[in-house]
């Protein structure tokens, strides 16, 4: 049987590259070329979008009032941290000017702007250069969802254990991220479950991928770093984590993190 591939003439073949090498080129995690088409885009793209953040949001103790969220985005997270935690500070971190912009401006028409510090830096610089911005008892929680995958696992290693020394005592981590599967075999199911939520949501995986941007590497973040959850979990008490939990999984898509000592 002939592949599909094959079919394709070389004219075709190059048409193809041409419009891939002029797609515009973005940071790692800003997905789509134009960021106005980030909140509803990566919702066809990620199954249960929503329902992850929920979950992760769940996770933070109800008391918290310092929290630091890494790789902010266009806000989606941190307007749900904000909006169940009213007493809470929350430090936002990007090192995307553009998605930082559409952050505030949603922040601000929620009226929460005078409770967010923004800071425009690295989060992989920051852990490398062991940078400490945490206020004196240090954070109660620190978030991220959908932008540690794109470090290699050696500084997810050392992201995690940066996340240690800023975090006050008993304070939790909680990450959102693409997971790899523990058995290849499950690499299809993953790739059909996307699909077919894709399909549910009135698109397809290749037309949302049309609006995807061109990837490339910036700072210590670069195309799709994934790791086994099981990957995770080990380099999370390895980094010095007392408690790795995994309260919400779908297939390749996970909530997981823990917490610090509180001694």
């Amino acid at each position: 049987m002939t592949s599909n591939s094959s079919q394709e003439s070389p004219v075709a073949n190059s048409s193809k590259e041409a419009i891939a090498e002029a797609k515009t080129e973005i940071f790692p995690g800003e997905v789509f070329a134009n960021t106005a088409d980030f909140d509803s885009g990566i919702r066809q793209l990620l199954p249960r979008y929503d329902e992850i953040l929920d979950s992760l949001v769940r996770c933070i103790p109800g008391n918290s009032k310092q929290i630091l969220e890494l790789g902010c985005g266009t806000g989606e997270l941190s307007l749900k941290l904000l909006s169940r935690y009213r007493e809470a500070e929350l430090v936002a971190v990007d090192y995307s000017s553009r998605m930082l912009e559409v952050a505030r401006t949603k922040i601000e028409a929620a009226g929460y702007a005078q409770r967010v510090k923004w800071i425009e830096a690295d989060f992989g610089n920051l852990a490398n250069l062991q940078v400490n911005i945490a206020p004196s008892a240090g954070f109660n929680a620190c978030v991220s969802s959908l932008a540690i995958h794109h470090l290699s696992d050696r500084m997810k290693l050392k992201l995690f254990g940066w996340i240690c020394d800023n975090l006050a005592q008993g304070g939790c981590f909680w990450n959102a991220d693409p997971v790899l599967p523990e058995s290849p075999a499950l690499t299809e199911v993953y790739k059909t479950v996307r699909e077919e939520w894709a399909q549910a949501q009135g698109t397809t995986l290749t037309e949302v991928r049309a609006k995807l941007g061109k990837s490339v590497s910036q700072g210590y973040s670069s195309q799709d770093q994934l790791a086994s959850l099981s990957a995770h979990l080990d380099m999370l008490k390895t980094a010095g984590f007392e408690v790795a939990e995994v309260p919400w999984k779908y297939f390749g898509l996970a909530v997981f993190g823990g917490f610090v000592s509180k001694a």
